[in-house]
């Protein structure tokens, strides 16, 4: 059984016993998380479709750690100006251990 869910502006397909990593959550490590925007479910034949999110529908996560993603290097730059602009980012980030999908 798999699932796709809505977080952080961002979607991801998601199995029971995966860990995932998402935008920073407002969650302790250790602590369950429950992400209610469900778009999609699949138990092998069957598929339930949202819209844009399934009623009864969630799925049970834990806050394994947090973490900082890798570093990506912003650089802008103007020919024949003499405009340089380097800058880095680095993406907080939390690994959830997805535990279980809810479905009614």
């Amino acid at each position: 059984m798999y699932a796709i869910i809505k977080t952080g502006g961002k979607q991801y397909r998601i199995s029971e016993g995966e860990d995932i990593r998402v935008e920073k959550l407002p969650a302790k490590e250790g602590d369950t998380v429950v992400f209610d925007q469900v778009l999609l479910t699949s138990d092998g034949d069957k598929v339930q479709v949202g819209r844009p999110f399934l009623e009864n529908v969630k799925v049970v996560g834990r806050v394994k750690r947090h973490e900082r993603g890798k570093k990506i290097v912003v650089f802008k730059y103007k020919r024949r100006k003499g405009y340089r602009k380097k800058q880095g980012h680095r993406q907080d980030l939390s690994l959830v251990g997805i535990e279980r999908i809810e479905a009614s």
